[in-house]
């Protein structure tokens, strides 16, 4: 019976991977089925390196939206990365107990709040300060940037403090017995020790950065338009598919299928690099 039921199980998780599996080669087929010949159509050069995107006159450059993507993925794990990481390191090293127990609580509500919510805020409070800062509307890179480094700190938090906790104490117990500081036995010894758990933890900001659109849409700017600098407003793709997708047809519906495929490609390539890295970290 007990034998049994293992072969159940067994056969059920197996089953769950491939649904996995197919359903990723489902995506890629749409993808490629449906973005490839508007490619070939546009012409990949004209695709790809084209800084002007005018549905209108048949101009389907997507150049200015890879960057922007580029742009605010960047900064905002320049963001959230560092102060993700101080923050696990405090909570499971430094935090006295009675204020872990609210912390930790806060911390995993905020991995639950909406995108929208958080545009919503970006809006009406990071939007104003910037514009006082710098000039301008204050919608561009820096408030994308910053309003996404937020949004990812919970994964990098969680996922941080969660590779800080499984490093075995006598790390940090040799650490003190070669004289170490308590400070320098967290950051040299079990920080680095954790490294591994760490980089999945940006793995997964990275795609999370990526693939945001709502908020986004509502702090970037959405100028399709070559970025000018770091206060200037820009359209990532994910943005440029959800703003346009809904009217779209012909040519410029089968140019923002293709834009969704350049962008699975990245977050692909983005993703098979992190993980080379990661198991060179193991």
């Amino acid at each position: 019976m007990r034998q049994g039921g293992e072969k159940a199980a067994q056969f059920l998780f197996f089953l769950c991977a491939c649904i996995s599996v197919f359903s990723v080669v489902l995506i890629c087929l749409f993808l490629l089925i449906n973005g490839v010949p508007a490619i070939k159509n546009i012409g990949i050069e004209n695709f790809l390196v084209g800084m002007q995107w005018k549905p209108l006159e048949n101009l389907f450059g997507i150049l200015p939206m890879m960057l922007g993507s580029i742009f605010v993925t960047g900064g905002a794990i320049l963001v959230g990365v560092p102060l993700g990481i101080l923050c696990a390191v405090y909570m499971t090293n430094f935090c006295p107990k009675p204020l872990y127990r609210m912390l930790k609580p806060a911390i995993n509500l905020l991995a639950g709040v909406p995108s929208i919510v958080y545009g919503f805020w970006g809006l009406m409070v990071i939007v104003p300060i910037v514009r006082q800062l710098f000039g301008g509307s204050g919608k561009g890179i820096l408030t994308a940037s910053l309003l996404l480094g937020f949004m990812v700190l919970p994964t990098i938090i969680g996922v941080t403090e969660t590779s800080l906790c499984a490093v075995p104490r006598t790390y940090y117990e040799g650490a003190l017995a070669l004289g170490a500081t308590h400070e320098r036995s967290v950051f040299f010894a079990l920080l680095p020790a954790a490294k591994s758990g760490i980089l999945a933890g940006v793995i997964l900001s990275v795609g999370r950065v990526l693939g945001e659109t709502m908020a986004v849409i509502m702090v970037a700017g959405n100028q399709a338009a070559m970025p000018q600098g770091i206060t200037s407003g820009v359209r990532t793709m994910t943005a440029n598919i959800a703003m346009e997708m809904a009217y779209a047809s012909g040519l410029h519906k089968d140019a923002l299928i293709a834009t969704a495929a350049v962008l699975f490609l990245f977050i692909l390539i983005i993703n098979l690099c992190f993980t080379l890295l990661y198991e060179k970290t193991i």
